[in-house]
């Protein structure tokens, strides 16, 4: 039987798999950031949009926001399926907030708006995280400012967060959802990642799995950063191929040479251990 590359490097896990707990995250300096200014916005009950590239680090930013805000404070509902007509959308919202997902449109927003003041009440404050929020319908997008009117316009009982590819922002800039908008109090960016962000993560999550020395060379990591454009899912795979490359060579360090040989290969299927 061959040995794996956990067993090879003696990691207690795989280090860059996607099953990772909040409290494990690896955030770089200008995510955290982003986060402090979230996580600031829905504390003084305001809106935000974050726009970044696929791969950037949104959803890691989203599950950051989860510990950070108290629950007895706030609840937070999360939706990834947006591409759903106006009554569809409602209906998600209203089972996230525990009421029956019945109704007309306009009888599940009247349920919604009743939920929404009944929790303001309890001074529980209701945040919906809007992901993908670049493929909402363009009718869902209409009704999203009316659904954060309260009393006149007077009260912010909900905040709304938007989260999507750079197309979100050239959205909210349309003419038509100039509304919108104008109650987007945060509009934010992830910027794009550097060779020392890509090399911190790497480290990082080998220490997470036991493992106390570096792994890959830096010009070994500087090549994967060009390569991944310091997109996490990608730096995952190629360093996980990678890992896998240098077990089969029996080489305890990932340099150069064996990342060139990781990107090659990584139409082929991977090597079997």
């Amino acid at each position: 039987m061959k040995m794996t590359y956990q067993t090879f490097f003696s990691l207690s896990a795989e280090p860059y798999q996607k099953a990772v707990s909040d409290e494990a995250l690896h955030l770089s300096s200008s995510t955290l950031l982003l986060l402090e200014q979230v996580t600031a916005a829905l504390r003084e009950r305001q809106h935000a949009a974050i726009y970044g590239e696929s791969g950037a680090g949104k959803t890691c930013l989203l599950r950051a926001v989860r510990p950070a805000l108290p629950p007895e404070q706030f609840r937070l509902s999360y939706c990834a399926h947006v591409t759903l007509g106006r009554r569809d959308f409602y209906r998600q919202f209203a089972i996230a907030l525990g009421l029956p997902p019945c109704g007309t449109a306009a009888s599940l927003f009247n349920s919604i708006a009743a939920q929404v003041q009944d929790l303001g009440q309890n001074r529980i404050h209701p945040v919906l995280i809007l992901d993908e929020a670049h493929l909402l319908h363009q009718d869902t997008l209409d009704h999203l400012h009316i659904l954060l009117n309260f009393d006149w316009d007077s009260r912010p009982l909900l905040s709304l967060v938007r989260v999507g590819l750079p197309e979100l922002r050239d959205r909210l800039l349309l003419r038509r959802n100039r509304s919108l908008l104008s109650r987007i109090h945060h509009r934010l960016s992830l910027s794009p990642s550097t060779p020392a962000d890509t090399a911190e993560y790497l480290l990082q999550r080998l220490r997470r799995v036991g493992c106390d020395k570096d792994l890959f060379a830096p010009d070994a990591v500087t090549l994967l950063h060009e390569t991944t454009q310091g997109t996490l899912r990608e730096i995952d795979r190629l360093a996980t191929w990678a890992l896998c490359c240098a077990t089969r060579k029996k080489r305890r360090l990932v340099d150069r040479e064996l990342m060139v040989q990781a990107i090659d290969s990584e139409q082929s299927p991977p090597p079997a251990f």
